[in-house]
């Protein structure tokens, strides 16, 4: 019985994707028009709603199937982490929010429910659906990214709070979002480099929301203030930037594979890839 009902929520999977994305362009546009008013810092609201957008797609992925194979916990646990770090920061301080109206509340509230949709995908990999959880697949070691990460924060951090341990915290979850795609490519790699839609879709997502926060900085760049470890260089500004950049240029390869097998395949797509491109 439960495999029946696993395989026609399968067959439904596409149509929940598509839902799911409409819901997203339709809540986006609903944002920038009555909330932001149309300023352009709300590009950084939209980045957090599609992000928000990509758990959505993994969430559908594991109810559909009834399983989390095919999904890092590695890497649940390490956005967990990063939204933690933000949140402590963006909930009660303005330094990193929108200038826009979007900052006020919808901004802390997409990343909230992130969040919650990490923190319930998490409790299934562990705990409810610990059977279906691929863990000698899932064998990056993160305990090193994650003190790299604090690290790094703790020297390159800017100063928008004018708290450095709250600038400290968001910079280590900027890091901590960027380096948390590894082990769920990794995790492809050991299960023989296949991706199914919703994971693609997932990493899609992540990407496109990256690449609008790092227009939004790009924009901002001037703006973003430290405390110089050199003369005349402000570092914070560059680490942010690097941090967008590299989280693209890891996924460059899979861009190129997943829009080829959109455009021939449609969303419910199949990826069949060489392990040594993702890694």
């Amino acid at each position: 019985m439960l495999g029946e009902m696993t395989g026609k929520d399968q067959k439904n999977q596409p149509s929940l994707v598509l839902a799911a994305y409409m819901l997203f362009t339709f809540g986006s546009l609903i944002v920038y028009h009555f909330v932001a008013n149309g300023e352009f810092s709300s590009i950084l609201t939209m980045a957090q709603m599609i992000q928000c957008l990509a758990f959505v797609l993994l969430v559908i992925k594991s109810c559909s199937q009834g399983s989390v194979a095919g999904i890092s916990g590695k890497s649940l646990a390490l956005e967990a982490l990063a939204f933690v770090c933000r949140l402590s920061s963006t909930t009660w301080l303005n330094g990193y929010l929108p200038v826009d109206a979007s900052g006020d509340f919808i901004y802390q509230a997409v990343d909230l429910c992130s969040l919650l949709l990490v923190l319930s995908l998490l409790y299934r990999a562990y705990l409810s659906h610990r059977w279906s959880y691929e863990e000698e697949a899932d064998s990056l070691p993160v305990l090193p990214m994650i003190a790299v990460c604090f690290l790094l924060a703790a020297l390159l951090h800017a100063d928008m709070n004018s708290r450095p341990l709250f600038d400290t915290l968001w910079m280590a979850g900027l890091f901590l979002s960027v380096v948390s795609v590894l082990p769920q490519l990794w995790h492809i790699n050991q299960t023989g480099g296949v991706i199914q839609a919703c994971t693609g879709h997932y990493i899609a997502m992540l990407a496109t929301s990256r690449a609008l926060s790092g227009i939004f900085m790009w924009h901002a760049r001037f703006d973003i203030t430290c405390l110089p470890l050199l003369e005349g260089l402000n570092h914070a500004i560059w680490a942010i930037l690097g941090a967008h950049m590299l989280h693209l240029l890891l996924l460059i390869d899979f861009g190129y594979y997943y829009v080829k097998a959109v455009t021939q395949q449609g969303l419910d797509f199949k990826i069949e890839l060489p392990c040594a491109d993702m890694v």
